[in-house]
């Protein structure tokens, strides 16, 4: 099991969490389970993040754009392995540009569907075609519905 969580700058802080499983063994060899089992450097450089803003705001959209984004690149990601899953934290607040580009985002959440692959990037022809880990899609997110963490 893959579990990412996406730390949110906001007045509050949000979380945003995507569970993803895998339906047969992971081939240790493949460029997922070098992925899995590999270093932290090699994952900043294979952990990957396309946005697309289906519906919304013409400014919305050119500030997210459709470009691919390398996430152990460009914000700071931390990584959790145990022996059935691996944990990878996304802190969106590390990166002044991410964290304009979510504050603009959020102000117009409930009113856009954002669409977003996450995927490894393959680097080598053997590694072809990249991994796609999921895809998921934000509609129009009711941020007030959130709950506070407890513990």
């Amino acid at each position: 099991m893959m579990v990412i969580l996406f730390q949110v700058p906001a007045k509050p802080n949000y979380s945003l969490v995507f569970y993803f499983g895998a339906d047969r063994p992971i081939r240790k060899e493949s460029l997922l389970g070098r992925f899995v089992d590999g270093t932290d450097i090699f994952r900043n450089a294979r952990f990957k993040l396309i946005p697309s803003i289906v519906e919304g705001y013409w400014m919305v959209k050119r500030a997210v754009g459709t470009k691919a984004c390398l996430l152990g690149k460009a914000v700071t990601c931390k990584y959790l392995r145990q022996d059935n899953f691996l944990e990878i934290d996304v802190d969106i607040g590390s990166s002044s540009v991410a964290r304009s580009i979510i504050g603009l985002v959020l102000g117009y959440i409930t009113s856009i569907v954002v669409d977003l692959g996450i995927l490894l990037e393959a680097k080598e022809e053997d590694e072809l075609p990249e991994y796609i880990l999921g895809t998921v899609q934000l509609n129009r997110v009711k941020l007030n519905s959130a709950k506070p963490f407890e513990v």
